[in-house]
């Protein structure tokens, strides 16, 4: 020892370690459908008749007749049918990792006394 004591110097050397991670993760589904229908009827129907009809007959015995007779038909029938469909469907997923590492390295110099007396 001497009458000024006791110095010291050096270099110290202090380590910072940090690891900084992340998981994620995303999942999406979508599903999106339409259907449209139509129905159509129809009916129609017509009928037409038309009749004459004369009998004659005198005390003589002798005997007339005459008939005309008309008759008109229709008939008429419609169906329509329309079906349509659409869809769709979309699924998705991701992931995500991410893992950083950090180190650094921090040097310091110091110096250190102690003072003795005598």
């Amino acid at each position: 020892m001497s009458e000024y004591g006791e110095f010291e110097t050096g270099e110290q050397h202090e380590a910072l370690d940090q690891i900084h991670e992340v998981d994620a993760n995303e999942q999406d589904y979508q599903s999106q459908f339409g259907v449209y229908e139509q129905d159509h009827a129809s009916a129609e129907s017509t009928s037409f008749d038309q009749g004459h009809h004369v009998e004659y007959s005198d005390p003589n015995g002798a005997h007339y007749e005459e008939s005309d007779y008309t008759s008109y038909d229709h008939n008429e029938a419609e169906a329509d049918h329309v079906f349509a469909a659409e869809g769709s469907e979309s699924a998705s997923s991701s992931e995500f990792h991410q893992l950083d590492a950090l180190q650094a390295r921090f040097d310091a110099a110091f110096a250190e006394g102690t003072y003795a007396s005598n």
